[in-house]
């Protein structure tokens, strides 16, 4: 496997609570790994120890080979894209504002940025009328979008998105869904997406990485886990997002 990302032994505990257990894993180079499992079990934990919001107690994050560190992070952030659940938008920004708030920050040239923009609205279907609004005078969608292109205004190497459609209705979530395979088969993206929603994972992910209590249960491909479950949670997990599927 081709990886951007490896982590190894990764460790990190909230007072006495374990909220990830030694964990290794690898993000393959121009991938969709989606990490789903229940609340708490350490998905979002794991993103924010890549891009180092919180440091790890044990264990080493590698970018393309190179271990991660407090010494090198600002730098690497400049190659990695993040996306939060609800957008995480500056609401005293514009959503033009808001996306080019790391480029401008770097001193990006004007031509260029406008050039970049415009490229990134038509990719991520965002009108270029709405560029002067608001963030709450655009709707979930479209205020995910703006997030979207945001965290694609560098062409970052890795893209990681928290639960990134979580807070949307199901018709924006499908349409949303539909756009982000489509972007990340044009760019070729190395992904890191944090979901509850196996259908969702399913769809988007080429690598489906299930975790429970902080720990990595199994890996593989949605066939992978329905016919060969490593243990009863595997099988308990998928029958239970069939049910509410059902229901």
């Amino acid at each position: 496997m081709d990886s951007l990302v490896q982590l190894a032994g990764i460790k990190k505990n909230f007072g006495d609570a374990n909220a990830l257990h030694s964990t290794n894993l690898a993000v393959e180079r121009g991938k969709t790994t989606v990490l789903i499992g229940p609340s708490g079990c350490g998905k979002s934990t794991l993103l924010r120890l890549i891009i180092r919001l919180i440091e790890p107690d044990a264990g080493t994050v590698a970018f393309n080979g190179a271990p991660i560190t407090p010494e090198n992070i600002d730098m690497l952030r400049r190659r990695i894209g993040y996306v939060i659940q609800e957008g995480g938008l500056f609401p005293h920004l514009t959503a033009r504002a808001n996306a080019l708030l790391m480029a401008r920050h770097l001193g990006k040239a004007a031509p260029e940025m406008r050039e970049r923009l415009s490229e990134l609205c038509e990719l991520t279907r965002f009108s270029e009328n709405l560029l002067a609004r608001y963030p709450v005078e655009l709707s979930g969608g479209q205020r995910q979008r703006v997030s979207l292109m945001r965290a694609l205004m560098l062409s970052p190497e890795l893209l990681l998105l928290d639960e990134p459609l979580g807070a949307l209705d199901p018709l924006v979530r499908a349409s949303l869904q539909k756009d982000l395979k489509e972007i990340f088969t044009r760019l070729q993206q190395t992904a890191l997406l944090v979901t509850h929603d196996l259908a969702e994972a399913a769809y988007l992910g080429h690598r489906i990485v299930l975790m429970n209590e902080g720990r990595i249960v199994q890996q593989g491909s949605i066939v992978d886990l329905r016919e060969k479950p490593a243990d009863a949670f595997v099988s308990e997990f998928l029958n239970a997002q069939r049910a509410l599927v059902l229901t």
